[in-house]
């Protein structure tokens, strides 16, 4: 047979299904070795290689471009070497059969390094001198549809294996995709082995979080926030192309684009920035991630302005999307009805459930309000007016501990630093970007200088207005950052001081009740019962719910008296 190769010309096919078996073991430069060997050895000449990095469970057979090539004549190709069955498709004997029918209708002989692939062609009618198509067959034939179909059945359980532990991680809250712009992967050990989460990817992130800080605070439409971003520097993710017979030459390059509106939204709406991932994979059921997101889920949906949100379903421990708002009936009913703000605050002293509040009409009429428990085998009720009054009393007896306000103090100043040295860093880009611009403006004045085109010199010029345009811009509003007047931050925390150490004014005199009922809730580690607040007895004098910032006076000159110029402001 090698002497019937010899000077032959060919087309030789090369195949990896992943990028990873590209890298690992079954490389391009590995089987076009091989290939190149074998060749040497029988003779034959090989005109042009194809490169193929795709998956095979494609309905498209990434073959079919080296065998239109092969089919046709002007190409004058006598063969087409492979390395193996498996490497020419992994579509089962159906496809086999097509592409090889379709190199045997233009002549070409399908080769295999291995040699299950063979010439030998056989006529059933020979001996009586008779030839028909059917009558002629390949004795090799049974052999490579087997080795075809064992191809194919190959690669369904290696998809099976690696597909299915891939949606079980992502079901249990880990990251098996290209990490989104903000996020980079780390492999980390997990009691499940080494797993793959998301970091934060500082460069990129800085930016994800000042959208959504940006659009939570509503000062700035989606075009002026683009506009802000984009003169900070923003850019999207950039990538490289290369070429798939050379991995080291780098073809094109993708991103590095500004930030647009479009854009913008996919960010915003994307759940994976606040730890929750939601997919196909996930069902598209929400799935608490295994590491922390760029924000807090309570920051997406003030971003999201409430046409979509992430919702907690306490009955079943479970996270819901949202497209849009409950009725706001339906909310003021639940949790945000002014006339009983504490209802999520304050327990049932005999189940400890969270009491509920409504007002039932009496024979004459007449609404009586009143907090209650009745849905878990016993009934306690307690008249709205009594409870804002053990509430105005116990909150006389809670004072902050001195060292702690220190701390609180502290934190505040910290905070304060922070977002000081994040707008230092604003500052920096927006110097970063001037500069980035003259440079631009340079080039293209030295380009001027090299080109006689009417034209071009055209176009170049208005590319430096342009260019010029964007620099006053960022100027303007450098210098808008340096006039801004910084916070006085000791009269700052004066002020907090003040409000710490007279708590009943902070919370009292609050006129709205929902910020009220908030506030006293900041109070506590764990809930208190109505028991607790019940300051009229010692039965719980030592209520340890508080949280340790505070300190519960028990002192009896404490018990059973208003603050001090404080004059309850009921709702309405």
């Amino acid at each position: 047979m090698q002497s019937e190769l010899v000077g032959k010309n060919a087309v030789a096919a090369i195949r990896v299904s992943t990028t990873k078996q590209g890298t690992d073991g079954d490389s391009p430069e590995a089987q076009k070795e091989q290939i190149e060997r074998f060749a040497a050895n029988k003779g034959i000449v090989i005109k042009k290689f194809f490169v193929f990095m795709e998956s095979a469970s494609k309905e498209q057979q990434p073959m079919q471009e080296a065998v239109d090539y092969c089919t046709d004549a002007v190409n004058d190709v006598d063969l087409f070497i492979i390395k193996s069955i498996d490497r020419f498709t992994r579509g089962g004997s159906l496809s086999y059969d097509m592409l090889k029918s379709q190199l045997e209708a233009s002549r070409v002989q399908l080769v295999d390094i291995y040699g299950v692939i063979s010439a030998q062609q056989v006529n059933t009618l020979d001996h009586l001198g008779f030839e028909y198509k059917w009558s002629i067959y390949s004795p090799s034939k049974k052999s490579e549809i087997l080795e075809a179909e064992r191809s194919k059945d190959e690669l369904r359980d290696i998809m099976s294996r690696m597909i299915g532990a891939e949606i079980r991680y992502t079901q249990n809250g880990y990251w098996m995709r290209q990490p989104p712009y903000g996020f980079v992967s780390e492999k980390v050990d997990t009691n499940q082995g080494k797993r793959t989460i998301l970091r934060p990817r500082e460069e990129e992130a800085k930016y994800v979080r000042m959208i959504f800080d940006l659009r939570a605070d509503g000062l700035l439409t989606d075009q002026e926030i683009v506009e802000k971003l984009n003169d900070l520097g923003y850019q999207t993710r950039v990538s490289y192309i290369r070429n798939t017979e050379d991995l080291t030459q780098v073809i094109s390059k993708r991103g590095g684009r500004p930030l647009t509106v479009k854009r913008l939204h996919k960010i915003v709406t994307n759940t994976i920035y606040a730890g929750i991932n939601v997919e196909k994979w996930t069902n598209y059921s929400p799935t608490k991630c295994a590491f922390d997101g760029l924000i807090s889920i309570d920051l997406f949906n003030r971003a999201n302005r409430g046409k979509k949100y992430i919702a907690y379903n306490e009955a079943d421990g479970e996270y819901e999307i949202q497209r849009q708002l409950p009725k706001k009936h339906v909310v003021d009913k639940t949790i945000r009805n002014a006339d009983f703000p504490y209802k999520k605050f304050i327990l049932c002293p005999e189940c400890k459930h969270a009491l509920l509040g409504s007002a039932s009409r009496g024979k004459s009429g007449k609404l009586y309000p009143a907090y209650h428990c009745s849905h878990h085998g016993h009934y306690f009720r307690i008249p709205k007016d009594k409870m804002d009054e053990k509430i105005v009393q116990f909150i006389g007896r809670i004072k902050i501990h001195d060292d702690k306000l220190d701390l609180l103090l502290d934190t505040i100043r910290k905070e304060y630093e922070r977002r000081q040295a994040l707008s230092g860093d604003d500052r920096k880009a927006l110097q970063k970007q001037i500069d980035a611009l003259e440079g631009q403006a340079s080039v293209a004045l030295d380009k001027i200088m090299m080109v006689s085109n009417p034209t071009t010199i055209a176009y170049l010029e208005g590319e430096i207005d342009k260019i010029k345009q964007n620099i006053k811009k960022l100027q303007k509003e450098q210098r808008q950052m340096a006039d801004k007047k910084p916070l006085d931050i000791d009269r700052i925390l004066a002020r907090v001081r003040y409000f710490v150490e007279n708590l009943d004014l902070l919370l009292l005199r609050q006129r709205d009740p929902h910020k009220k009922a908030q506030l006293f809730g900041v109070l506590f580690d764990q809930l208190p019962t109505y028991a607790d607040l019940d300051c009229g007895t010692q039965r719980t004098p030592l209520f340890t719910g508080v949280n340790s910032v505070f300190r519960l006076l028990t002192e009896e000159k404490s018990l059973m008296v208003t603050p001090r110029r404080v004059e309850l402001l009921l709702p309405g």
